[in-house]
């Protein structure tokens, strides 16, 4: 795929050369393993699960975990329109030659994306058409735990936690292919293997009824467990991607949760609740930080607010991320969860957004799904919020839960309304936003059973969320797509007769069904009728008594705690959150003596809630903080830094590079000044944006520093914290004004793959000229004649191309631009441009 980056878009989605990221030796490599994100870039490098498990599996001297993404379906057609099939990031190996092909399933509306990646990478779609030579295609990740609508597409499934499992059957392709394995004996062996699903093990009899296991011992597949996190592999030195939806440092605090939200698939298949200690959070932050040079941290778990340690945690880790003009974000609040000496201290480095989840306006649905919020705790929080400089709150509803009713409807706008009330007239830009979306019932959950209310429903409920806001300042409602919302409870709760109907939509064109500008049920609908299934049974209510298509795929909790649950929520009962309060017996624990329901692990893991104190330490009287904002605008030193930016570097975009010298100037510890304001930037200056793909021998930075370390150690320093094709070549102390010189020429090389005569005689004809105007457009879209010729002052002629002296004095063009106007037959994988030398005008303080 490399030879093709100068004419995909986005390039930098597909280099591979990110800081963090693994390489190793094939020779030494006895398993590859390529983790397949069914998403774009940007998506999937925000996605922790796939760092873990890269984390876990690199830790194996002979196992290679790489990385694959979702070509967007441009690049994807240029990849087919030059017959080069999809590869992974590092070592740009085909997925064909891989040992193993892992995709992680977070969500159902990816399935038509995973059948995308098999296609462009030459792999039989379906596990029953693959023979000996093709890759293991396994999965995992929430959505596995309902896994029959793509069972059919993979030869094995991961359920439950990942880091010890997938080591585990990497290890199990090792020993196949030293014993000579055959695919068969290798499946066999993987039902040994605590979380290993095989799907062709499982016989499908049909629409309602079970499934027929194969094997004896076999009946049922129950998810892996890691017991301890403290123990397990977490990545500290994360691979910092050249541009990600969530580009931070994520820490998981805990994983788990018992809140015992009743709609929360997540909140059930994940117990028991595991804490991380504060000793290793401590390490992973500080080590993290040091090692990826983020500017924000997130604290991530399922109910960051109920880790019993928070308040102990955020006190350790504030100093140092105030020191350093490092956000804290804390996602997944509940209400109630932030003490307001937490809330102060985040104000006073970044703020950086409050969302908060009632799920729903009432308190009578808020107790049917067990959500534990009332409204005057709701609103405490939120006044604690705005009188902490917050000027805008997003509370997020759910609307077709069950019971739900146009009463409950018309709560969500009377708590969006007190809420803003609550802010008081001297939040100047105030604005409350509903963000609302449509219940699906997911397996696993007490609302397995319940219908989803049908598409015309949705719109109906959403239409009239909308005209009761319309005349009310200051709040607003957005909605999640409601074909989206309808696509999802179909797969959501489906059985294996939907693989079928996958596969069609694909042929059908559906692709990144979970993105609002691709989405379309036209393929999906035309593909259920020629399947002859209907939309309505999988969205329509469940027989509790009846089998359900995921009865074999056991999370731990029993059918009986299930139902119990459902009828608390019909009876409007609250349950407590079992780390605190009365355990139900659900089935997953151990703990005080219980039995688990997971028995193949139970003899080697210790099943049962681990947490850091056995009571919230935001619970009771909490003492002040002394919040104290550290200068970080001092200005002691001002450097040029020149690097050659090459290879992969090439194609990374300007702002891309911004991000990468930021967080390398972190990691060297070489402390940037920052500016003053509510959102201070890092003082960065580059000279003339590079075009994407053009390379250079000679650019620079110029950046201010708190300390003043001297040329040489800033060099130094810097060098060793770059990505591969960004070396540092020398520093130049400036003086402290921000105005510095620009060079006034540069000089390029070019180079020609091919036809050179023809391109040579395009620039002798071109320098011939004494005008050469093209037409561009002014920022006011008005045309404007523009004339490249007295922009290259020369054009030598070498052996395989030119050398191009661009000057800039009067006015400026991209270089790429530039040689694609002159050479307009030519496509970017006909030549190669790389910037060999600036120069200044004598006077100037510039030095190349």
């Amino acid at each position: 795929m490399k030879e093709l980056l100068p004419i995909l878009p986005r390039p930098s989605r597909y280099i591979g050369s990110e800081w963090g990221a693994v390489f190793k030796d094939p020779s030494t490599v006895t398993v590859r393993c390529a983790l397949a994100f069914p998403d774009m870039y940007e998506v999937g490098m925000s996605y922790l699960g796939q760092k873990i498990l890269s984390e876990a599996l690199n830790a194996q001297p002979t196992f290679w975990a790489e990385r694959v993404f979702t070509p967007d379906e441009e690049a994807g057609n240029i990849l087919r329109e030059h017959n080069v099939p999809l590869a992974t990031l590092e070592s740009d190996t085909p997925l064909k030659e891989m040992d193993i092909v892992g995709f992680s399933l977070t969500h159902e509306l990816c399935y038509t994306n995973i059948l995308y990646m098999l296609d462009l990478a030459g792999i039989p779609l379906r596990s029953a058409d693959r023979d000996e030579s093709m890759p293991l295609i396994v999965a995992g990740g929430g959505a596995a735990f309902n896994a029959e609508p793509v069972a059919p597409f993979f030869d094995a499934m991961v359920l439950g936690d990942g880091e010890e499992a997938m080591v585990a059957l990497l290890a199990a392709v090792e020993r196949a292919k030293e014993n000579g394995l055959s695919k068969a004996e290798l499946l066999d062996s993987l039902t040994e293997i605590p979380g290993l699903y095989v799907p062709s093990l499982f016989e499908d009899q049909g629409p309602g009824k079970p499934l027929k296991p194969l094997k004896d011992g076999y009946e049922t597949v129950e998810k892996a467990v890691v017991d301890d996190l403290d123990r397990a592999p977490f990545p500290k030195g994360q691979v910092i991607p050249f541009g990600a939806i969530h580009d931070r440092l994520t820490m998981e605090i805990a994983r788990g949760c018992t809140r015992g939200c009743r709609f929360c698939q997540a909140g059930m298949i994940y117990r028991p609740v595991r804490e991380r200690s504060l000793d290793g959070l401590n390490n992973i932050l500080n080590d993290g930080l040091a090692e990826t040079g983020y500017e924000e941290t997130s604290m991530l778990s399922l109910s960051t607010g109920d880790f019993s340690g928070l308040d102990t945690l955020f006190t350790r880790s504030f100093d140092k991320c105030a020191a350093e003009q490092i956000a804290i974000s804390l996602p997944s609040l509940r209400v109630g969860s932030l003490s307001a000496p937490i809330m102060e201290r985040i104000s006073s480095i970044r703020r950086t957004g409050a969302t908060i989840a009632p799920e729903a306006g009432s308190q009578r649905l808020r107790d049917v799904i067990n959500k534990g919020v009332d409204e005057a705790g709701l609103i405490e929080h939120v006044r604690l919020l705005f009188d902490n400089g917050w000027q805008g709150v997003k509370l997020y509803f759910m609307i077709g839960l069950p019971t739900e009713t146009d009463e409950d409807l018309d709560a969500i706008l009377d708590l969006c309304l007190k809420v803003r009330d609550a802010a008081g007239r001297h939040i100047k830009r105030l604005q409350v936003t509903a963000a609302v979306s449509p219940f699906v019932p997911k397996p696993h959950t007490p609302f397995q059973w319940e219908p989803q209310i049908p598409l015309d429903e949705i719109y109906r409920r959403i239409d009239h969320l909308r005209s009761i806001f319309r005349p009310h300042k200051r709040i607003s409602i957005k909605y999640h797509e409601p074909e989206m919302t309808s696509l999802e409870g179909v797969f959501s709760r489906g059985d294996r007769r939907l693989a079928e109907v996958i596969e069609r939509a694909y042929e059908k064109g559906a692709l990144f069904s979970s993105w609002k500008d691709h989405l379309r049920l036209e393929p999906y609908r035309e593909a259920m009728d020629e399947a002859g299934l209907d939309w309505n049974e999988y969205t329509g209510p469940r027989d509790p008594e009846g089998p359900l298509p995921w009865d074999h795929l056991s999370s731990g909790l029993t059918k009986r705690f299930l139902l119990k649950e459902r009828e608390r929520a019909l009876a409007e009962k609250i349950t407590d959150d079992c780390r605190y309060g009365a355990c139900r017996n659900c089935g997953v624990c151990e703990f005080d003596g219980r039995v688990s329901t997971l028995k193949g692990q139970a003899a080697d893991k210790d099943i049962r809630p681990r947490l850091v104190f056995p009571q919230r330490d935001q619970e009771g009287e909490q003492p002040p903080y002394s919040v104290e904002k550290p200068d970080l605008t001092g200005k002691a030193a001002h450097y040029r830094v020149w690097y050659e930016k090459t290879g992969p570097a090439a194609f990374l975009s300007q702002l891309e590079l911004q991000a990468v010298f930021e967080r390398a100037f972190r990691r060297a510890k070489l402390p940037m000044a920052f500016s003053a304001g509510f959102h201070p930037m890092p003082r960065l200056s580059f000279g003339k944006a590079l075009p994407v793909g053009v390379e250079s021998e000679s650019e620079w930075i110029n950046v201010f520093l708190r300390e003043d370390f001297g040329p040489d150690e800033v060099v130094e320093r810097l060098g060793r914290n770059m990505p591969k094709g960004l070396a540092i070549r020398s520093a130049q102390s400036l003086s402290m004004g921000r105005k510095q010189s620009q060079a006034v020429e540069e000089v390029f090389t070019l180079r020609f793959a091919g036809d050179n005569d023809r391109r040579l005689e395009q620039w002798r004809s071109f320098m011939a000229q004494e005008h050469h105007f093209i037409e561009k457009k002014t920022k006011k879209g008005k045309p404007k004649q523009v004339d490249l010729r007295p922009m290259v002052r020369e054009a030598i002629e070498t052996e395989d191309g030119l050398t191009l002296v661009m000057d800039w004095r009067e006015q400026y063009m991209s270089p790429l631009a530039l040689c694609n106007t002159v050479m307009e037959d030519a496509s970017l994988l006909d030549f190669h441009l790389t910037k060999t030398e600036q120069r200044f005008d004598p006077e100037s303080d510039g030095d190349a």
